[in-house]
Parts: structure tokens; C-alpha cells; sequence
């Protein structure tokens, strides 16, 4: 389930102004009051991830700003709906920005997949994040990708669940200037900032069936890979092949 924020800023200021641990603190903030309240302070997954603010460039006023919340957990999200204010305005970070249309709606898994926010995953072994660059190995990132999917989905169901096989069965990456497939975010963890590494991906075709369907739908909306809560991982279904 998922809600998609327009927003419309009240002063201009640089994209780069509004982090991602801006606007989950203003997700934990909506909480507060509410069943979720404790949410935060969770051990374990959180069953919920946010897109990147879109589309791109520079904050002004008189241009929107559209932002995606999901989770596979309904509760979270008409706790946020009813929560969050049409004509509310929002802080994020230092700046201000009047919420201009709110839309809280239900979307189906398809056979693909395109990602609303990079990929972050734990590197083998090291304690680092995982960087094409630096270890370079696509079997490693499947298999980290598929068994965190399953584990969250086992620890939302309280269920065993069996993957028949990889998580995404092909993967068109998006490629960067000198071929490079890593992109890197600047996040605020406990106080201290951190260039956290990612990847985008403009295809994930999936072994999508019915005996699977369940478990696709929960993915979509939790998100894939690490770091869910601070909005990455963020998928959208894609209805077209490249």
C-alpha cells in the first residue's frame, strides 16, 4: 500500500538540501501519538521505504515535488494518511513545503520492476557496503538481494517461505559516466553522515506466478535490500520491457 505526497515549496533552496533522513524523521514524526510511535526504537525490520523526491533539480516555488511512501503493512499506512494533512506544511529539514495533493492507493505486482531509489546492500565479510566497484560480483549482489527478501517476508508472515530460485531472473542496470554502476547518498546515521553506496536499476524482470504473487506484492511495497526505512530499495512496477 502506498501514499503519494505532492508538495510545493515555500522558498527555493538545492535539491541536495533535503536528505532521506530528513524526511524519515518527518515519517517518525507523523507517528508519534499513534500505534507506530515506538517504531523507531523496533529491533529488526521496519516494513517500510520511501522513492526519491521527484522529479529532480533545484526546490522553487510554484513547482511540485511528488514523494512515495510504501509498506506492505496497511495499518502504517492509513496511520500516515489519516496523520498527514492536505494543505499540511511539512518540514523537511530546515525548509518548509505545503502538502498539495495526498493519495493513498494499491498497486499489483508485475513481472517487472524499476527502482524509485538506489539499491544498498552489506558487503561480504568486511563490515562496508557492497559496491560494484569494489567487489564486483553480480552472483554475490543476487544472492544477498534474495535472501533478505525472504527473510523479511518470513518475519512480516511469521511463515517459512521458499524462493524457486533468484529474486529478479534478468537486471538492466543504470549505467553512469565512465561506466560506473555505483551511486552514492549522503545519509545522516546517529549524528554522523556517511556517503552510503548504491545501485539503480532501470529492469528487474521477476519469476512472477500465482504461488508467488504474495510474496512479490510485500516486496514491492517493503522494498529491496538494506537501509528500507531511510528510503532505499523503492520499487514501482514497470509495465513495459526496454
Amino acid at each position: 500500500m502506498r501514499i503519494k505526497l505532492d508538495l510545493e515549496p515555500e522558498e527555493s533552496f538545492p535539491f541536495y538540501a533535503v536528505g532521506k533522513h530528513t524526511v524519515q524523521a518527518m515519517i517518525y514524526t507523523h507517528l508519534n501519538g499513534t500505534d507506530y510511535s515506538d517504531l523507531h526504537d523496533r529491533k529488526g525490520f521496519k516494513f517500510f521505504t520511501f522513492s526519491d523526491i521527484y522529479p529532480s533539480g533545484p526546490f522553487e516555488p510554484g513547482k511540485r515535488k511528488s514523494l512515495i511512501i510504501s509498506s506492505p503493512d496497511e495499518g502504517l499506512i492509513e496511520t500516515l494518511y489519516e496523520k498527514l494533512l492536505p494543505d499540511e506544511k511539512l518540514y523537511l529539514g530546515r525548509h518548509a513545503l505545503k502538502i498539495v495533493s495526498l493519495k493513498k492507493f494499491r498497486l499489483r505486482p508485475r513481472k517487472a520492476f524499476i527502482t524509485g531509489s538506489p539499491v544498498v546492500l552489506s558487503a561480504p565479510g568486511d563490515g562496508r557496503f557492497f559496491t560494484f566497484h569494489h567487489h564486483n560480483s553480480l552472483a554475490y549482489f543476487v544472492e544477498r538481494l534474495t535472501e533478505l527478501a525472504v527473510r523479511k517476508y518470513e518475519a512480516f508472515t511469521g511463515e517459512d517461505f521458499e524462493l524457486d530460485g533468484p529474486l529478479f531472473t534478468r537486471m538492466i542496470p543504470r549505467v553512469r559516466r565512465k561506466g560506473w554502476l555505483d551511486i552514492y547518498v549522503r545519509v545522516n546515521i546517529r549524528g554522523r553522515y556517511f556517503d552510503v553506496p548504491g545501485t539503480t536499476w532501470e529492469y528487474l524482470e521477476a519469476p512472477l506466478n500465482e504461488s508467488n504473487r504474495d510474496f512479490y506484492a510485500f516486496t514491492m511495497d517493503a522494498g529491496i535490500g538494506e537501509l528500507n526505512s531511510l528510503g532505499f530499495g523503492f520499487l514501482n512496477p514497470l509495465k513495459k520491457k526496454p
